[in-house]
């Protein structure tokens, strides 16, 4: 799919996705319980999503990671194993991309077309915003999986068919929370594009506030189709203002 076809996709997108409501913020005012008549301001969240996580989806991850009959990363002493061979890459910050310096830098590493996704987004989005994104965390081992469980019961198995897709270096958290309801557009219809294509399969996460994105090894392939890294900026423009 060229530029033209993709330009034709956003026109396509707005007009499926315009009229749905995504994480808005509002404002509600409450009276002070003092004597005094003064106002103040509370805040509330509404959630409602684009890409809710499901069970379903959960299923379609680990789909993928049983199509490429990729392994479940057990310990460190495989997770180094694979960063060897280079079948797990380090992720590269810079201008248009950080990492959550509380993340383990020996976790910082994914499957070399996840990290030419994230590059691929945070270059758009650093054209669109003049602002980086930040990935909270990549690849874990189960015994990490296992770990996180005890601590937060949201978080996914680390065995079974819904596996954590993190276990296989396949996903990564970017930081949902900061961003303007602008921003959070952009970048929902950008993954809405890409999951149309069977490339990615992302989550909003609540509790952590971030997009849990797997993505698919077609990726690769399918951006060797593409010349990302001189697209013009009009595609985005379009999504971040509709």
């Amino acid at each position: 799919m060229g530029i033209r076809r993709f330009r034709l996709w956003v026109a396509l997108v707005t007009m499926v996705v315009g009229s749905q409501a995504f994480g808005l913020h509002s404002y509600t005012t409450k009276r002070s319980t003092s004597r005094k008549t003064t106002k103040h301001h509370s805040r509330r969240i509404h959630w409602n999503p684009m890409f809710r996580p499901s069970h379903e989806s959960l299923l379609r991850q680990n789909e993928e990671i049983d199509r490429l009959e990729l392994p479940r990363i057990q310990d460190d002493d495989e997770l180094e194993a694979l960063k060897e061979s280079q079948a797990l890459v380090a992720i590269r910050t810079g201008q248009t991309l950080r990492i959550d310096p509380r993340l383990d830098p020996n976790r910082r590493f994914c499957r070399p077309w996840t990290r030419d996704f994230v590059e691929d987004l945070s270059q758009a989005y650093y054209q669109q915003f003049h602002d980086q994104i930040q990935v909270n965390s990549a690849v874990r081992t189960v015994k990490v999986q296992k770990k996180l469980r005890r601590h937060n019961r949201n978080a996914a198995p680390a065995e079974g068919d819904t596996a954590s897709s993190h276990l296989a270096g396949l996903t990564l958290d970017i930081q949902r929370r900061g961003m303007s309801k602008q921003q959070i557009h952009f970048v929902e219809r950008y993954l809405f594009y890409l999951r149309a294509l069977g490339l990615v399969e992302p989550e909003e996460e609540r509790r952590q506030w971030v997009f849990h994105v797997m993505v698919s090894e077609r990726y690769a392939s399918w951006r060797e189709t593409q010349d990302v890294a001189h697209w013009d900026n009009e595609p985005f423009e379009e999504l971040s203002q509709k």
